[in-house]
């Protein structure tokens, strides 16, 4: 469903869209702000931490830095591309939506046309820098990323399931296998592990986030789970895909990829993980909501498990 309801949009988006028309007055450091913002930084800071440390496992120790450099510029340059394709076309719901009402092409900082040229670009400058200075595999690896999330994620499954998350998530995965590609040239199944982990980690990463705003998502007719499906039934949901991710996790140390380090950390934090995500369960139960749900606690808390999940990753080789 596509939301065309302008009238609805807040008044302060609305009035910065209007008052910024043109380029010609609109500041070089404001317009150099935007077009970063349309690229958000912060998920892609995510993605980084998950594609740089399989580096250093495929590598078994410190993967040339060049290498590195390359695969983080080419990793940051197909997500940002992927990011702005997606506001490109999401452009409607968020000049609805409180928490993306000042995104650069619902202010006007950006226009469409801009936005969507920009996005293509990174697109093609991230293949090319792939396949020309890393492998092709990665950029394929890649491309299909980024196809995905804007095509698969974004044009199909966002406005129509609550198992957007869930399939859309593939997306958010492939940095992992990326990651391995670029030393390797090839596939194992320690990224596939870390790929499953970071499949299973996304549903339980954003569902809570989409608890807290889904009457942004329900104005917008966008049908998060939390939209369609009771706090109680979303937070068992929770549960269970908590409960596989941690477990496959632990698949690494017994297949010969990892060592005690990584273990250690994997079932520390993992435990801590599922300690949060059974509050939260409790609480959906008792019927909380409103600030005392807490169901920002699991969100912020899966980003730092992640984060050091796999930075264990990348210093369990040197600990062997």
């Amino acid at each position: 469903m596509c939301v065309t309801a302008v009238e609805s949009r807040p008044a302060g988006a609305l009035s910065a869209s209007a008052g910024s028309s043109g380029s010609g007055d609109r500041p070089f450091g404001a317009r150099l702000k935007a077009f970063v913002a349309l690229t958000k930084p912060r998920i892609i800071e995510l993605l980084l931490i998950t594609t740089v440390p399989v580096m250093f496992l495929a590598e078994q120790g410190v993967p040339d830095l060049t290498l590195v450099l390359l695969t983080c510029v080419g990793g940051y340059l197909s997500a940002g591309g992927a990011n702005a394709l997606n506001m490109y076309i999401d452009r409607d719901i968020d000049a609805l939506m409180d928490r993306t009402s000042q995104r650069p092409l619902v202010t006007g900082m950006v226009s469409p046309r801009e936005c969507l040229v920009f996005g293509v670009s990174l697109a093609v400058i991230s293949t090319l820098l792939f396949g020309l200075t890393v492998n092709w595999l990665s950029a394929w690896l890649s491309l299909g990323a980024l196809l995905f999330y804007v095509v698969v994620y974004t044009m199909i499954l966002k406005r129509r399931t609550s198992q957007n998350i869930v399939w859309g998530g593939i997306a958010g995965c492939l940095p992992v296998l990326i990651g391995w590609s670029s030393v390797t040239n090839s596939m194992s199944w320690a990224p596939v592990i870390l790929f499953l982990v970071m499949f299973f980690w996304t549903p339980p990463h954003y569902w809570p986030l989409s608890m807290k705003v889904k009457e942004d998502y329900a104005r917008v007719g966008v049908p998060m789970l939390p939209v369609l499906a009771s706090n109680k039934v979303v937070a068992r949901q929770i549960v269970l895909y908590s409960w596989v991710m941690v477990g496959v996790s632990l698949l690494l140390q017994p297949l010969g990829y990892t060592g005690w380090f990584y273990t250690v950390v994997a079932v520390l934090c993992g435990a801590f993980w599922l300690k949060e995500a059974h509050g939260l369960q409790a609480r959906a139960k008792a019927e909380i909501t409103g600030a005392k749900l807490k169901e920002m606690r699991l969100f912020h808390w899966s980003i730092t498990y992640v984060s050091l999940l796999f930075v264990a990753v990348a210093v369990d080789p040197f600990l062997r």
